[in-house]
């Protein structure tokens, strides 16, 4: 019989660990642990299994998969579950975003997306945002500002990236449309001062922050974020990696603010579980990123782009968009009423079934003692949640998109006591 716990201790310590759980199976919102506990799962692997774990759907599409087609090199061949993906992703984006390049994972998504910016543009710049979160290769580390230990001891990074504020308005003190005006016209001075415009191929933003701390910046500012690009020819890129594929009530988080990208990088949620990545942009861009230059064995691997269709399928057909709205603002409703009970929640925003609640103390500042030690509380009593920010002071909801009414209950009501019992022992 497998020693679990000898084998645990084999891997390597660079991971951290939020629990000691070791899952045996997973359905739906719940994970099943080994011995013997039923976990609600509120963070879906960091927003990975929109659409619950083994959906039956996506299950059973990727056992016909497996028994037609494992492995097709892109290169070598084209096979159908690619192709029937890109049909599937062109019914959600917009008409103009209409050529796709397929890899693994998140960060891949990114560089790709950076790559294809400097060659459609022949500008080598970026300016990303603080609080930003793109990944962990050399390239997207660079551009990554959320936490300094993703960059600890791998300096010098990579040249070339600049950061501008994000607008979020509570951390500044100001309202919405004072943060915007300031934040733009921050760009603008970067602009100015440290990488010109032609020297400028993108900015990339979240269109939530995500690992920053589940912000949602004002809609004056992500159309005076375009308007900018537009300006001054640089490309737009929204990297919905954790706010796309449903996550917010819409497709993808731009949605809200009534912008269109030129680029979208996806990962996580768009094949329930299984590594799957992409860059979406327009063709015409796409026919300017040199013949070659990019690539990849495993991109838009066959059974994962399997995946990745029953996905979209089942979240048309089950209404998980509707969904996520009707029981986003049952989640914010309830956080609400807790804030007004504990004033240590000093914040609750998001989108959809992207929520956050915000910690600080007496003094006003960031009480991340008291957010981890709500989120161990929660899992005391078999409820997952996650922190993030940069000072992990913030507890991000990221339930399935197939959550139900009775289970958003329940998470509520392990919330409330797990932070009644972290205040009085704080």
């Amino acid at each position: 019989m497998t020693n679990y716990q000898d084998n645990f201790a084999h891997l390597s310590p660079v991971w951290t660990h939020y629990s000691d759980i070791i899952v045996d199976h997973a359905e739906g919102a719940y994970l099943y642990a080994t011995d013997g506990r039923k976990v609600l799962d509120f963070a879906c692997g960091i927003g990975v299994t929109n659409t619950g774990h083994c959906h039956p759907k996506v299950v059973e599409a990727i056992r016909q998969q497996a028994g037609l087609l494992l492995h097709g090199q892109v290169n070598l061949v084209t096979h159908k579950p690619m192709l029937e993906l890109v049909e599937q992703l062109r019914t959600i984006v917009h008409p103009s975003l209409d050529g796709f390049f397929f890899s693994n994972s998140g960060a891949e998504a990114v560089e790709g997306a950076l790559k294809l910016a400097r060659h459609a543009t022949g500008r080598t710049n970026v300016i990303v945002f603080q609080g930003s979160f793109h990944g962990r290769t050399v390239a997207t580390m660079s551009m990554t500002t959320s936490k300094t230990v993703y960059k600890n001891g791998y300096q010098p990074l990579m040249p070339g990236i600049f950061v501008a504020p994000y607008p979020y308005s509570l951390k500044f003190g100001w309202d919405d449309e004072t943060t915007s005006r300031w934040c733009l016209n921050e760009l603008e001075n970067l602009l100015n001062s440290q990488t010109s415009p032609q020297d400028t191929a993108a900015i990339f933003i979240e269109p939530v922050l995500g690992e920053g701390g589940y912000v949602v910046p004002p809609v004056s500012f992500m159309k005076g974020l375009r308007t900018l690009c537009d300006q001054h020819g640089i490309l737009l890129v929204c990297d919905e990696i954790q706010s796309g594929m449903g996550r917010t009530g819409r497709w993808f988080a731009q949605e809200h603010f009534g912008i269109v990208p030129d680029i979208i990088t996806v990962a996580k949620g768009i094949a329930s579980g299984l590594p799957l990545s992409g860059v979406i942009s327009r063709l015409d861009l796409m026919k300017k990123w040199q013949l070659g230059s990019h690539g990849g064995t495993y991109g838009g691997n066959a059974v994962a782009a399997a995946a990745g269709v029953a996905t979209i399928k089942a979240m048309k057909e089950e209404k998980m968009l509707e969904n996520a709205s009707a029981r986003g603002a049952q989640l914010m409703s309830g956080l609400d009423q807790l804030r007004k009970k504990y004033p240590q929640i000093v914040d609750v925003r998001g989108l959809g079934l992207m929520v956050s609640t915000e910690f600080r103390d007496a003094s006003g500042q960031p009480d991340k003692k008291l957010a981890k030690a709500v989120v161990h509380e929660c899992a005391d009593r078999n409820m997952m949640l996650l922190t993030a920010g940069t000072s992990d002071n913030i507890i991000r909801w990221i339930p399935p998109l197939i959550v139900t009414s009775e289970q958003m209950n329940e998470a509520l009501g392990i919330f409330e006591s797990s932070l009644a019992a972290a205040v009085q022992q704080s």
